[in-house]
């Protein structure tokens, strides 16, 4: 089958493609940049990569018609500002091109809606839905709550609590139920209601076996990691006070955090359904979920990571577009040292930040991060989803990969903190096996400029000192 695949660089569509493809099908990713999908990996003539923006219907006059089946996995929860409006038109734009196409089912992946009061997220996912059914192909609808996986921004927030709060005094919002769903099981409904003639014009609940309240979910997930943690319920957190709790303890962002905080003030419970028996699906239990979510962490085998698709400045642009480091303008701090082991240092270039660190003065850029995260920026809890391995388009902590190629013996890195400018962080190795280090900061006006002469003396200590530790020593923090 040929396969349009919507939200292709998304943290479920990174998931799905792969599948697709091992299922025989061709598939059709359209993403709004190129730069930030690499299907390297896969057979050429098995994928093909379309730019459109579904915010501007005249850019998909490149999108193939010939199609079967569509999936639509497209959401901006994380966006500043109305989500539901861009939600809406961007729904309206995607059914108005299907329309013109053959494809005979069309899929979605939305939320759990059983609620009458529902959540903005929720009531913006359900406005969706019904847009979509408004056009001529048939729609499956898939609702999940929860979801736990490697990666997930669920998954990734439950860490974040359990493994740096022994004590938590929360919300009450952890008295909240759902049912939260393995990542597999996603993957595996949404791949098998493709062509399911049985699933057209109609909508299924997906979950896993056990129901749960977010406290008990936070007491599990202690269990799995062994770990002995007292949470303290009060009523006195609002909703923004909430939101701030998550923002600073987690690494979500702000207005991602106060989403989630409006939903998870409702419950969000299933209805049951004999989608599992009709595809034949075992539902994982949620501490299963988590143990193997740490499986694929501890194996670097995290596929995609909610991070990743993150909507911020950066992605107004195509990852291209800040390739081309300015050189007038600018401010630059440039050091090189000659690597005893050339290959040893490339490695170690590609392996920075995360749980591996910064290489020197780590608690610098802890604290620098912890400025950021107190200025409203992404601060530096993000980390890396694969210890090795860095992507165009990834996270990595408060910075974003724009080129990562070891065959060029380059890593360029664009910073997503709060700055009254723009800076990149470039490592590359020439054929001496020296390492060039190149920190260029564009300032914005007075600010920038003063900000720049306000840092200089930490950063000929900080990035003289890491460039040391890349060239000389093996890979430990500080």
């Amino acid at each position: 089958m040929k396969i349009l695949l919507t939200g292709a660089t998304g943290y479920i569509g990174k998931r799905l493609l792969p599948v697709l493809l091992e299922m025989g099908h061709h598939v059709t990713c359209v993403v709004r940049d190129k730069g930030r999908l690499d299907i390297k990996a896969f057979k050429a003539e098995m994928v093909d990569i379309v730019e459109a923006d579904l915010m501007k219907p005249e850019t998909l006059h490149n999108v193939p018609s010939d199609i079967d089946a569509a999936y639509y996995l497209v959401h901006s929860m994380s966006k500043k500002g109305n989500f539901s409006d861009t939600e809406l038109k961007s729904a309206r734009n995607f059914i108005a091109f299907l329309d013109t196409t053959k494809a005979a089912q069309l899929i979605y992946l939305s939320g759990i809606i059983n609620e009458k009061e529902l959540s903005k997220h929720l009531e913006s996912r359900k406005a969706v839905e019904n847009t979509l059914k408004e056009g001529k192909t048939p729609l499956t609808v898939l609702r999940a709550g929860i979801i736990i996986g490697s990666g997930s921004a669920s998954f990734e927030i439950i860490r974040d609590l359990v493994e740096k709060l022994p004590v938590m005094v929360a919300p009450k919002w952890l008295k909240t139920r759902c049912q939260p769903v393995a990542i597999r099981n996603v993957i595996e409904f949404l791949t098998g209601v493709l062509n399911k003639e049985e699933t057209y014009n109609r909508h299924f609940d997906i979950y896993g076996p056990d129901l749960l309240n977010y406290k008990q979910m936070l007491e599990q997930f202690a269990e799995v990691r062994k770990l002995r943690r007292k949470i303290i319920i009060v009523p006195v957190f609002s909703p923004k006070l909430s939101s701030y709790w998550l923002y600073f303890v987690t690494s979500t962002s702000y207005p991602l955090a106060k989403n989630l905080v409006d939903s998870m003030k409702v419950d969000v419970i299933p209805e049951k359904n004999d989608l599992p028996e009709l595809l034949n699906i075992d539902l994982i239990p949620y501490k299963k979920a988590i143990a193997m979510a740490f499986e694929k962490i501890e194996q670097n085998l995290v596929l995609s990571s909610w991070n990743d698709s993150g909507n911020n400045r950066i992605f107004q642009k195509r990852l291209s577009e800040h390739i081309a480091v300015p050189a007038f303008g600018v401010l630059t701090d440039k050091q090189k040292m000659r690597a005893k082991e050339p290959d040893e240092a490339l490695n170690r270039i590609f392996s920075i930040g995360g749980r591996n660190g910064w290489y020197y003065g780590n608690w610098l850029w802890e604290f620098r991060g912890f400025l950021d995260k107190l200025f409203g920026g992404v601060g530096l809890k993000r980390g890396r989803k694969n210890a090795a391995v860095v992507s165009p388009g990834d996270a990595l902590d408060f910075w974003r990969v724009i080129l990562s190629s070891k065959e060029q013996k380059r890593l360029l890195l664009y910073a997503e903190m709060k700055l009254p400018g723009e800076a990149w962080l470039e490592f590359r190795i020439d054929e001496k096996g020296y390492v060039h280090q190149t920190a260029t900061f564009r300032p914005l006006g007075l600010a920038g400029r003063l900000y720049w002469i306000a840092m200089l003396p930490f950063h000929y200590f900080i990035f003289r000192g890491m460039l040391s530790k890349i060239v000389k020593s093996p890979n430990k923090s500080n």
